[in-house]
């Protein structure tokens, strides 16, 4: 039988693709390799938002293609995705055994391009143009294989591409534009997933509540993704709902009367907000104001007081001043983020912030970072500390990744719980109250396990 590994280097969007790639290889008769030294096709699924992520492409690519040179092996060795579409041919010139590339509105032919190249057919394959309707093809899922327990939690993928064009971005480039599936389609999905056990979905898309702006029109004042979320809402055996990434821009009064009236949407939002800074946020093409901003944190927290909420900042855009990286430390204060993920300005190539002046030193850049980390980590730990000895109610996942012999689960606002308990609870909602909490995680009482 032969086997396929995918590893993936990127957010939820990327993870979401390799596993419907996955899906399509088991369709086929493959199994899933351990590792990439025991596959007949190694495929990489890479993210270009961020430099890094394609340098550790490259760097793992070149080991496996050495190794499998040395052990006289024919692995089909192929990079997928934004890294993909970004740099299309010139993988298959400058990376040394690399036969397949393909970019994102491809993946769905994965598997049958690589049995292509096993069977002799092609020597080398790159399809990175567009494809009307590929936005509908991420449906499959990794939920029966191998004997392995069923998970609770699934991503759905509602829609492909942006419009938004932040100046640092490339992903409308990698991705294209917004292109949206059916709200009957989104559904149906949701609702074969529960039949098979999930009990949560994540709803994905670069901009969610961009989600059907082109394709859908607003019914009863309420926006298309608003009517997907109801729609979702009602899918018999859906106990909680979550979506990323949205855009500041796109909560309207619609969408924040969602928190009010939709129990299983979750208290949680990631709301990107990239800086503090007004001069820096009109540099990026944001669209808000830092008071805009702040506004919408506070009709959040009005509308669900346990709002757990996090956000993507980002240190050293050309020309950030002094001033202006202190009005981001004042933000996190001022929205008291329950987290961060705080990354390094990347210039990436054909962006237009990539040609700005003002470009920061690399030590400025580091040293900022880990100012901006240490106060998140602050607040975050703030955060944690305020839910002891409260009772929560916990969707319990599976085994704790640290510590398999817990059991670890999520509240509505995010935040892990770790608890002893049995495989019986995996799939309920618990009551637990939590007795102490770690830099990131709870610990929830083990003796209350009574169904929420």
């Amino acid at each position: 039988m032969p086997s396929v590994f995918i590893k993936t280097y990127g957010c939820q969007m990327n993870e979401r693709d390799s596993e419907a790639v996955a899906a399509q290889f088991l369709a086929r008769g493959y199994s899933l390799a351990p590792n990439e030294a025991a596959a007949d096709v190694v495929l990489l699924n890479t993210c270009s938002v961020r430099d890094a992520a394609e340098q550790k492409a490259l760097g793992k690519m070149t080991q496996v293609a050495a190794k499998a040179r040395k052990r006289g092996r024919n692995v089909v060795l192929g990079f997928l995705g934004c890294m993909a579409q970004s740099h299309g041919e010139m993988l298959l010139r400058e990376t040394p055994g690399v036969r397949l590339v393909l970019g994102t509105q491809k993946l769905h032919r994965a598997a049958e391009f690589a049995e292509a190249l096993r069977a002799g057919q092609s020597t080398s394959v790159c399809e990175v143009g567009e494809e009307p309707g590929s936005e509908a093809h991420i449906r499959e899922h990794l939920l029966d294989f191998a004997g392995a327990a069923r998970p609770v939690t699934a991503y759905v993928s509602i829609m492909q591409g942006c419009n938004q064009r932040c100046t640092f971005c490339i992903v409308p480039q990698t991705r294209g534009g917004e292109r949206s599936r059916s709200i009957e389609d989104v559904v149906d999905e949701c609702r074969v997933l529960a039949e098979r056990g999930v009990r949560e979905v994540s709803l994905l898309g670069q901009i969610v509540t961009s989600y059907g702006r082109r394709e859908l029109s607003g019914l009863d004042g309420k926006t298309p993704f608003v009517q997907l979320l109801e729609a979702v809402h009602a899918v018999p055996g859906i106990e909680r709902i979550r979506f990323t990434s949205p855009h500041p821009k796109g909560y309207g009064d619609d969408l924040v009367a969602a928190y009010t009236r939709l129990p299983r949407l979750c208290s949680s939002a990631h709301l990107p907000a990239q800086s503090g800074s007004d001069r820096i946020l009109k540099l990026m093409h944001r669209g808000y104001t830092r008071a805009g901003y702040l506004d919408l944190v506070g009709k959040l927290r009005a509308a669900r007081p346990d709002m757990g909420l996090t956000t993507d900042l980002i240190v050293g855009f050309p020309g950030e001043t002094e001033a202006d990286f202190a009005a981001t430390l004042d933000l996190v204060r001022a929205a008291a983020f329950d987290n961060a993920f705080v990354f390094k300005y990347s210039p990436r190539r054909g962006t237009p912030a990539a040609s700005l002046p003002g470009a920061l030193p690399t030590a400025e850049i580091e040293a900022r970072h880990a100012r901006l980390l240490e106060e998140v980590n602050r607040v975050s730990q703030e955060h944690l500390e305020r839910l002891i000895g409260r009772r929560l109610a916990v969707l319990v996942e599976g085994p704790s990744r640290k510590n398999p012999a817990r059991l670890e689960g999520r509240t509505s606002c995010n935040r892990i719980v770790v608890f002893e308990g049995a495989s019986r609870h995996v799939g309920q909602v618990l009551d637990l109250q939590i007795l102490r909490a770690s830099a990131t995680t709870l610990y929830g009482d083990p003796a209350i396990l009574n169904p929420a």
